[in-house]
């Protein structure tokens, strides 16, 4: 059997839940049953699979598990300052929502921006929903991985911090329930993947670098 990794932001959510379902099964055994589907639920919404990266040269992979809403051109003054492709994954509540660093590099850059909680697949919300701003320096130039709270979402984890070294498809943090996923990459990469295609964190190729 495969083993089933639950993500760290997880426990508290699982324990909370568990901890009902047994409190009201002592008491009223009918009434724990909500509480023991919700359960169910946070075991599932928060599994950490783990992923087998694919072999091959300067690969750029998925960094979120969901569907591609919007493959488009834009200019991204944060991090890249310049003209960048932008690739927009929508996590729903059944996704994976583990983010993984889509290449390998370093980090000059964690930035936390406050912000509304609009539906994650609302085009606004890239610039008004509360987000956190990855910066990833490569061999190959720099990517920008853009973790976008939702309607759904209020929590936005990650795990690592500027000056760390990261590998490609490393775990580097996670948005509780339905958000986005937004990746600036150079403009001139040409993508294997398009727009409703679904993807795997860690896993699917979007192209090369």
């Amino acid at each position: 059997m495969k083993k089933i990794t639950i993500a760290k932001p997880g426990y508290p959510y699982l324990i909370t839940a568990l901890v009902l379902t047994v409190l009201f099964y002592t008491k009223a055994p009918f009434l724990s049953l909500p509480f023991f589907f919700v359960t169910l639920f946070l075991a599932y919404f928060f599994r950490d699979p783990e992923r087998k990266h694919p072999a091959g040269k300067n690969l750029l992979l998925s960094p979120a598990d969901g569907k591609i809403l919007k493959i488009e051109r834009v200019y991204e003054p944060h991090f890249i300052e310049g003209e960048a492709l932008k690739v927009s994954i929508f996590l729903s509540l059944f996704d994976v929502h583990v983010t993984r660093s889509p290449y390998g590099g370093t980090i000059p850059l964690c930035w936390y921006i406050p912000g509304r909680f609009l539906a994650a697949y609302r085009e606004e919300a890239s610039s008004r929903n509360e987000r956190n701003l990855i910066g990833i320096e490569t061999d190959q130039g720099k990517l920008l991985v853009v973790q976008v709270a939702g309607l759904v979402a209020r929590r936005i984890v990650c795990w690592i911090k500027p000056g760390d070294k990261i590998e490609s498809g490393e775990r580097i943090g996670m948005i509780k329930f339905g958000s986005c996923t937004e990746l600036y990459i150079p403009s001139g990469i040409k993508l294997k993947v398009k727009e409703g295609d679904r993807v795997r964190g860690g896993e699917t190729v979007l192209g090369e670098l």
